[in-house]
């Protein structure tokens, strides 16, 4: 299997290809800057690739032997449907690392040309969405007949300038969850509830999550609403409106991910070893039955990494169907139990 890393000179990018290095693979790395690319890629004697993708059929090209390409390029509002379209045309299978609602959902559309070309379209296939998906799996396995579903992680360390600029134009959309299959808008922090993390019981604060759309894809459950523990105060539906257009506005937008590009970096490899994360997942059905299941896992970015390169070589050994996929519809719930150092309360 020939493989691809684009956008290896960013931050994600690098950790996965050095890990894939540390563990024996020899990806092609590839991306639009010249400079940046071959300094990282000739220290590590990997092939490397330049183009940028504004140009799909140019990009098809350079994707005509590549088997599988792993898209860590964001922010992936601007870069996946550009590299999804040259997957199809290539035959390439496509996973990337995206958390971003709309981005699964126009994926999740060109299901039915990603099963006539024999490609699998896999969006989410890091932190973003591997664990909550795949605990949502579980938990539904359990509850059949389940309606709700509540999604909840909390997370130690620091965040890397991808993740916090596509977190500035998420913040712009307001909150988002899914009501009766539908994908709603609702105010920041909207709701908030307790939580029975493995560490202990915490206060958690609805956001939008990738998992509004994956998750209604793997279980078919109808009303899914996440969140995460965060140290903000209520913001109430009026201020969280004005917030919104705020944020919204091009030179807020301009002026932000130019100061994270500045000024924020992302955490080294010692931050990281000291970093964590936990997931929660309760699903409940009409009856108030309700089941529920959590893990604890290594920092979100090593998980992420080692999750994309487990991705890569399952989409060689399992053979999932072609067509659009999440982690667990692809994979199967299990699928996390592969990852290193993860550790899975069971549903209960």
């Amino acid at each position: 299997m020939t493989w691809m890393i684009y956008g290896a000179n960013g931050f994600t990018g690098r950790l996965v290809a050095d890990l894939a290095v540390e563990r024996g693979e020899r990806p092609v790395v590839a991306g639009r800057d010249p400079g940046k690319v071959a300094a990282f890629a000739a220290p590590r004697g990997l092939e490397s690739r330049i183009f940028d993708l504004s140009e799909p059929a140019r990009v098809a090209e350079m994707l005509h032997d590549i088997d599988v390409v792993a898209h860590c390029a964001g922010p992936f509002s601007a870069t996946s449907a550009p590299m999804v379209e040259a997957c199809l045309r290539s035959g390439t299978h496509y996973l990337d690392i995206t958390g971003e609602i709309d981005v699964f959902e126009s994926i999740f559309a060109r299901d039915a040309e990603a099963r006539e070309a024999g490609v699998v379209l896999l969006p989410g296939a890091g932190f973003d969405v591997v664990p909550t998906d795949c605990l949502a799996a579980m938990v539904s396995a359990e509850l059949p007949g389940a309606t709700s579903l509540d999604l909840a992680f909390q997370a130690g360390g620091r965040i890397s300038p991808g993740t916090l600029k596509s977190a500035l134009e998420g913040a712009a959309l307001g909150g988002r969850v899914r009501v009766d299959g539908a994908l709603r808008t609702v105010p920041m922090a909207w709701r908030r509830r307790e939580v029975a993390f493995p560490s202990g019981p915490r206060q958690v604060t609805s956001l939008p999550w990738g998992d509004v759309a994956t998750a209604y894809r793997s279980t078919g459950i109808g009303t899914i609403t996440t969140f995460a523990r965060l140290p903000i105060p209520d913001l109430g539906d009026g201020l969280g409106k004005v917030g919104q257009q705020v944020l919204g506005s091009s030179p807020v937008q301009r002026a932000g991910k130019a100061a994270i590009g500045a000024f924020v970096k992302g955490p080294g490899k010692g931050t990281r070893s000291h970093s964590w994360v936990e997931v929660y997942a309760e699903a409940t059905d009409d009856a108030g039955r309700s089941v529920s299941a959590a893990l604890i896992g290594p920092d979100t970015y090593d998980m992420t990494a080692d999750s994309v390169l487990r991705a890569v070589n399952a989409l060689a050994a399992d053979s999932p169907s072609p067509g659009a996929h999440t982690p667990s519809t692809a994979f199967g719930r299990d699928f996390i139990r592969r990852l290193h150092g993860v550790k899975i309360i069971e549903p209960a």
